[in-house]
């Protein structure tokens, strides 16, 4: 057995340090599994698939806002960069974030300008419209909301649990298509806790698919895409990757 960085730094002819970031960042699977950690033991047999890191994309840009399409494995802030070398915005900000493993509509504002003012204020009353993907495990029939608080304990990495004493979280879920015995889900949130999709449906015992943090089976990424956002008169739309695509 040996640490799984360095086995595929020897099967790849990368760096440790290469070898290590693309398995943080959740890209590497190795004989079809993704690999947790990079100190993960595994065989000096095993096989390992280095998946293609999809660049982002630009879905609108004017003088308010600038939107991009997020690929999965990339946290928001790393966006930031691209979008500067992209547009010729010097002050942008990011205006929310999603999590590193989910793809979609990601956007960023003028920072100090009256629409990120009017924007942040849209957030904070709730009054922005967020609409994602997530393929789950398990038949799913039937429309419901649910409406179950949540708490997250953050350190170095965040993990959030259901808690009647944590923050009010609303999660509305629609049935779209059946494939196999997993589930497409329509997921419109009027709330933004960390992780709240991935634990609302966790605890209805149907974990998205690709979520190893709560429960969910092996897939190459976490089968959740922020489909469309829309505020102050912007209605924003993220085609899904091909995975998520009836």
């Amino acid at each position: 057995m040996e640490k799984a960085y360095k086995l595929l730094a020897n099967a790849k002819n990368l760096s440790h340090k290469h070898a290590k970031n693309l398995i943080d960042r959740g890209l590497v699977l190795a004989n079809g599994q993704k690999i947790p950690l990079a100190r993960t033991l595994l065989s000096a047999k095993s096989t390992f698939v280095i998946q293609e890191l999809r660049a982002p994309s630009i879905l609108l840009y004017d003088e308010n806002l600038l939107a991009i399409d997020k690929p999965a494995f990339v946290e928001s802030y790393e966006l930031l960069s691209w979008a500067l070398t992209h547009t010729n915005i010097k002050d942008l900000a990011l205006l929310h974030r999603l999590d590193k493993d989910t793809s979609g509509a990601l956007l960023f504002v003028r920072e100090g300008s009256e629409f990120a003012k009017k924007a942040r204020l849209e957030f904070k009353n709730r009054r922005v419209y967020k609409e994602y993907r997530a393929l789950v495990s398990g038949i799913i029939a039937e429309s419901r909301t649910i409406n179950k608080p949540i708490s997250t304990k953050k350190g170095k990495s965040a993990k959030s649990k259901i808690d009647k004493n944590g923050l009010e979280a609303i999660s509305h879920i629609e049935p779209l298509g059946i494939i196999g015995k997993k589930t497409l889900l329509k997921v419109v949130i009027e709330t933004g806790r960390t992780h709240q999709i991935r634990i609302h449906l966790h605890s209805l015992s149907h974990p998205i698919v690709g979520d190893s943090l709560y429960g969910g089976i092996s897939a190459p990424r976490l089968m959740l895409h922020a489909y469309k956002i829309g505020l102050l008169g912007y209605d924003i739309i993220a085609n899904p990757p091909k995975e998520l695509d009836l």
